[in-house]
């Protein structure tokens, strides 16, 4: 189940690569999806919009620990590019030892900070207590997301998009049957639907380390590997604290954006609680072509393609801008279908809708800008360059801040919900520059090597 993606045409080995990440993150949006749906339709609007609330702390969370562990497989990919066995098991080791050391930091911290973080938000209070017990509980189990994540990066960066799918969908599925469980039959609220949150992740992590460990035994180190080494430490941290930190940069600017949605209060937090799930679901192709696009000039630059590297990325943008149109008019046509499954039956969805509505229309107008993004970004990561995509995260950060800090000045809702597009205009336009930029050097230092002098 490995894929060359140094071989073939690149518009059918991307989109053979990609199809399965699609799925596989539309089961993973699920998580979230299934404890807002289960929360809202049998514990209340208040409890959605307490665990709406979290979103973009999650997304802080979750974000850095998916940046730094996908930042750990960049050296596999390139190495597996190369035809390096030694090299891919001695990179597998190093990242496993450095992701117990940052899920370690990364639960404390986030213990640490959530009571002053919400309080900074503009949490309201008739639905703190429920956001912060939820917040919690997630942060206690960030070691399942940390080792679901990297492993799953392992097996995309050999080529194999597939055994994290099936996974995962059988983890999402779980996650649904224990939201159930907790919250129905135990009613436990929202604490209910971290614990299942928790536990689907580490059956997902169980899962993948098992199937590495029997079936993929390029990615199995020998004892002699399982130490750190100076070399592949200060590469990996090279790469994955960047890829981390514009994850955390991004949410950070979310969160600014989530702090001006919640001086709206509670029903406007859940109505766009509602549409940014929606949102979330139909953009996750963007996110698969961009995990696809790192793991494909991942490959190409350890073998020192660079023609190879442009021609995908020809290829991916094609592909993201026809889908950024469909995902544009699915989401508009099909919005007041699926804010529905969000609340019970005694919630009024006219009054619901016209928050909701406001959001998705002006998102779905800047996808196409949103989509190019993931690409170029994710290029120049794959082929080891992360400053200027952890830049392209703070442009995002400064084009949020400060439509934002305008909303909250003018109270206006249509102006918090455009903080999104003004961060994809910005990001896009910064990453598109910077894309060309180290295209240009790439050019220059692997070429050469492609040269072959003729007999």
């Amino acid at each position: 189940m490995q894929l060359d993606m140094t071989k073939g045409k690149p518009l059918p080995v991307i989109l053979q690569f990609t199809i399965p990440l699609v799925i596989g993150n539309i089961f993973q949006q699920l998580y979230n999806m299934a404890d807002t749906i289960i929360v809202g339709r049998y514990v209340g609007a208040g409890a959605l919009a307490a665990v709406g609330s979290t979103g973009t702390i999650m997304f802080l969370a979750t974000g850095f620990a998916q940046g730094i562990t996908a930042g750990f497989s960049i050296l596999t990919a390139q190495r597996y590019g190369a035809g390096d066995e030694k090299g891919v098991k001695r990179s597998v080791a190093n990242g496993m030892i450095l992701a117990v050391i940052a899920a370690v930091i990364l639960t404390l911290v986030c213990v640490s900070i959530m009571n002053p973080l919400l309080h900074l938000m503009n949490t309201p209070d008739d639905i703190f207590d429920k956001a912060y017990t939820y917040i919690i509980l997630i942060s206690l189990g960030m070691i399942a997301n940390v080792f679901y994540n990297l492993l799953s990066s392992y097996l995309r960066a050999v080529g194999n998009s597939k055994a994290p799918l099936f996974f995962l969908v059988f983890s999402a599925c779980l996650n649904v049957g224990l939201d159930l469980f907790f919250i129905v039959v135990l009613k436990t609220g929202v604490a209910g639907a971290a614990w299942a949150t928790n536990l689907s992740q580490g059956v997902s992590a169980v899962l993948c380390a098992g199937y590495i460990f029997l079936k993929v035994p390029a990615l199995v180190p020998e004892k002699k590997h399982w130490r750190l080494t100076r070399r592949d430490t200060r590469y990996q941290l090279q790469m994955g604290i960047p890829m981390a930190l514009q994850f955390a940069i991004t949410s950070s600017g979310t969160m600014i954006m989530q702090s001006a949605i919640n001086l709206f209060g509670s029903e406007a937090v859940a109505a766009y609680t509602a549409a940014c799930k929606v949102h979330s679901l139909l953009t996750q192709g963007m996110v698969a072509m961009g995990q696809t696009m790192a793991v494909y000039s991942g490959q190409n630059y350890g073998k020192g393609d660079a023609k190879r590297i442009r021609d995908g990325v020809k290829a991916a943008l094609l592909i993201d801008v026809i889908y950024s149109v469909v995902s544009a008019v699915l989401v508009s046509l099909l919005l007041g279908v699926t804010l529905g499954l969000f609340f019970s039956g005694d919630v009024d969805l006219t009054v619901m809708m016209p928050w909701a509505r406001t959001y998705i229309t002006i998102c779905t107008l800047f996808y196409i800008p949103l989509s190019t993004i993931f690409i170029f970004r994710n290029t120049m990561q794959g082929c080891g360059y992360g400053f200027l995509p952890m830049m392209g995260g703070v442009v995002e950060l400064v084009a949020r801040l400060s439509v934002a800090m305008i909303a909250m000045r003018v109270h206006s809702y249509a102006l918090s919900c455009f903080c999104d597009p003004a961060a994809w205009l910005s990001a896009g336009l910064f990453t598109g520059v910077s894309y060309l930029f180290v295209m240009k050097k790439i050019r220059a230092s692997l070429e050469p090597k492609s040269v072959t002098v003729q007999p």
